[in-house]
């Protein structure tokens, strides 16, 4: 069973390899480079040693804000995506986080579907936020609240 590691250096080149495949928009690499960011809480998601994901998440005071995630897309579709939203909400629950927050592509109807059967909720939309190949879609805002 997979499991929620601290991020260190040696997986960088292990999430720019899942990041620039997984996303239709990778973030820059140095980007996924900073780990010592303002309320940083980054984890790898191994399995056997090799890394299947990974999230980059920030905490401030008590409001997390998931920044960013991906599943290595050869391991997509295995439950891995859930077990890596699961596991990071009982990080932030074992952290006495009030809510989590984050933003999702409209277009992006799995992850949405991850987010709703983990238990986030839909509070508002950015219109025309990300970009696209074609031009621009909406930011769906999604929140999770914490025991």
């Amino acid at each position: 069973m997979p499991n929620l590691i601290p991020l260190a250096s040696t997986h960088l080149d292990s999430v720019w390899q899942i990041e620039s495949t997984a996303h239709t928009h990778p973030w820059k690499r140095s980007m996924i480079d900073d780990l010592a960011s303002r309320g940083a809480m980054h984890f790898a998601f191994e399995d056997d040693e090799q890394l299947v994901g990974y999230f980059y998440a920030q905490n401030i005071v008590g409001e997390v804000t998931l920044l960013n995630v991906a599943v290595a897309p050869e391991k997509q579709g295995q439950g891995i995506g859930t077990q890596l939203i699961e596991s990071f909400i009982e990080l932030c629950e074992s952290q006495n986080v009030e809510s989590i927050w984050l933003e999702v592509r409209d277009s992006n109807k799995k992850a949405q579907a991850l987010y709703l059967n983990a238990g986030f909720n839909e509070v508002d939309r950015r219109r025309n936020y990300y970009p696209t190949a074609t031009g621009r879609e909406d930011a769906i805002i999604m929140s999770y609240l914490c025991l």
